[in-house]
């Protein structure tokens, strides 16, 4: 899994102050709405209820006047009938708010009518005026009703009727208008959609100014719900409820409100300006951290640069010392040090490992040189052995030619051409040792004879074939070498048609230490090619059994003084 790069100090530390300044902001801002909206609620409350207070005072005087007009006229109703006709007269001129004086019999007929310029119907078909259900009591006063005994004349009444003791008649009503109070009443807002409306103790509706949608359905109120709460102010869910009984009356003054355009609203707003004001104070705090860390952390961030800078290219890294704060500057003369501590340390580790690398090389070298020659000189004394002096005495001047070659003034690297004919002269070498068992061919590009290899390259690999594959063959065995280029490599392949191997074996002669006897020299190619050129290059063998095998050998291209030991 790969390790995701550690944030910058900078980073962190502006990331830590605008959280910081965010929590705080976030934590003041809810504590101040929810006091907010604890405010907003309770102003909200009180609102209602000083709305509720002054319908409440306008109906109480409403009914007080009523009263007080109702002793007057009841007063009246003692004197003479003239007497009284002129009272009545002058009291319906003084107060255009009264709209008719009535008396009635016990059983609700209308015996006398006082009103200007209006004169009752000959035959009363409803009297919204008198209450019959309400006979036994002293007095009642009605909800507000069509006043309906006169002729084309229907105005909005509320009627005050009390039983009389002393006269002619056994009941006197005063109708008053209520068109007054209940546009006053109707004026009245709490808020946008607030309301207030009267009803009585038992939860009957006496006025609403939704007076339509109400007798239509389209609108209710829990009335009767209200009418069992005492007075005071309610919140609820979504609604605010202040309730406030009239005096001297069952009558009581119930007033409406909405959360969401009272309170919802205003929280609302206030939150999108603390959010706005959140906002705004969370850009500057993070400008002016950037600014601050800019400033501080460009010291920083220049050394840190030079540190990649030293990573990516340390041979020919040069430091420019960083200032700024005394820690920085502390940390930039260490950085200092360190460099060059480092650069003298990869001076002297490189020129150990080419030492290393060329120590090896030789040790690869002396154990090829052995194996080869104990080999070589195995087959001159066989040859010498049965008489064939002649065919030894070619044999040494071939050895000879094997190790002009493998000397090479030193060189490690020859050129290709050379290579070829050592391994021409080793095979000829084995052609006497192996009575003439095996014919060989040699494929060569003539563009690579120029190029370097590695001096007993093919030599290792040739041996191996003859003794390992072509020698437990009854039939004649036969070895191709080929050279070619492969873009900028040089292929050297070298293919048997002796018995083979698995796969398995032939990826274990590239995995045998010193101790086998068996590959020593193919592993050892394989190792110098490594060491001088890189992991890229070696050996690869490719095997069958009963078929042969081919050993493929790649290497740069290579020219007189163009490499270097890597």
């Amino acid at each position: 899994m790969k390790k995701l790069p550690a944030p910058r100090i900078t980073t962190v530390l502006v990331g830590m102050v605008v959280g910081v300044v965010a929590v705080i902001l976030g934590c003041s801002i809810l504590i101040f709405i929810d006091r907010y909206h604890t405010a907003i609620v309770q102003n909200a409350g009180t609102s209602s209820a000083q709305a509720v207070s002054q319908v409440t005072g306008t109906v109480t005087n409403y009914l007080r006047d009523m009263d007080e007009a109702m002793d007057l006229v009841v007063a009246s109703m003692e004197q003479s009938e003239q007497h009284r006709d002129q009272l009545f007269q002058a009291f319906l001129r003084i107060r255009p708010d009264v709209v008719a004086i009535t008396s009635y019999t016990k059983d609700g007929t209308l015996q006398d009518c006082w009103a200007l310029d209006h004169t009752p119907k000959e035959n009363i078909v409803c009297n919204l005026s008198f209450d019959s259900s309400k006979t036994d009591l002293d007095g009642y006063v009605t909800v507000p009703h069509v006043e309906t005994i006169f002729d084309s004349y229907y105005p909005w009444v509320v009627t005050m009727a009390v039983r009389l003791q002393n006269s002619t008649a056994d009941w006197v009503a005063l109708d008053l208008s209520f068109s007054s109070i209940s546009s006053y009443i109707s004026n009245v807002g709490i808020g946008q959609h607030g309301y207030c409306f009267i009803m009585d103790d038992t939860g009957n509706i006496i006025y609403h100014p939704q007076q339509q949608l109400i007798y239509s359905g389209l609108k209710s109120e829990e009335t009767t719900r209200l009418a069992g709460m005492a007075d005071g102010t309610y919140v609820e869910d979504t609604v605010i409820y202040c309730l406030n009984s009239v005096e001297n009356s069952d009558w009581r003054v119930v007033g409406v409100s909405y959360l969401d355009e009272l309170v919802n609203r205003n929280v609302a707003e206030m939150v999108r300006l603390c959010l706005l004001l959140a906002l705004t104070v969370l850009i500057v705090a993070l400008f002016a951290s950037c600014v601050l860390f800019w400033l501080f952390g460009r010291p920083l961030r220049g050394l840190a640069a030079a540190m990649e800078d030293f990573e990516k290219d340390a041979d020919h890294f040069t430091y420019r010392p960083v200032g700024g704060a005394r820690e920085v500057q502390e940390l930039s003369d260490s950085f200092q040090h360190m460099v060059v501590r480092i650069q003298r340390l990869m001076t002297q580790v490189r020129e150990e490992e080419v030492n290393l690398r060329k120590t090896e090389l030789k040790a690869l070298q002396a154990q090829i040189n052995p194996h080869f020659l104990y080999n070589t000189l195995d087959s001159i004394a066989w040859m010498c052995e049965r008489g064939r002096n002649a065919d030894a005495v070619q044999m040494v001047h071939a050895l000879a030619r094997l190790f002009r070659i493998s000397i090479s003034k030193g060189h490690e690297l020859i050129p290709i051409a050379k290579e070829i004919e050592h391994a021409q002269s080793y095979l000829q070498i084995q052609k006497y040792r192996y009575k003439n068992q095996f014919t060989y061919a040699f494929w060569v590009d003539p563009a690579c004879n120029d190029y370097l290899c590695n001096k007993i390259t093919l030599q290792p690999i040739i041996e191996n074939a003859i003794n390992h594959g072509l020698d437990l063959l009854v039939e004649e065995g036969h070895i191709d070498v080929e050279v070619f280029p492969d873009g900028e490599d040089i292929v050297f392949r070298v293919t048997d048609n002796g018995v083979g191997m698995s796969p398995e074996q032939a990826a274990s002669i590239l995995q045998r230490g010193p101790s086998d006897r068996t590959g020593i020299g193919i592993k050892n190619v394989n190792d110098r090619l490594k060491i001088y050129f890189g992991e890229k290059y070696g050996l690869q063998i490719h095997s069958e059994l009963d078929v042969g095998t081919c050993v493929e050998i790649r290497m740069p291209k290579v020219r007189e003084g163009g490499y270097e030991t890597k």
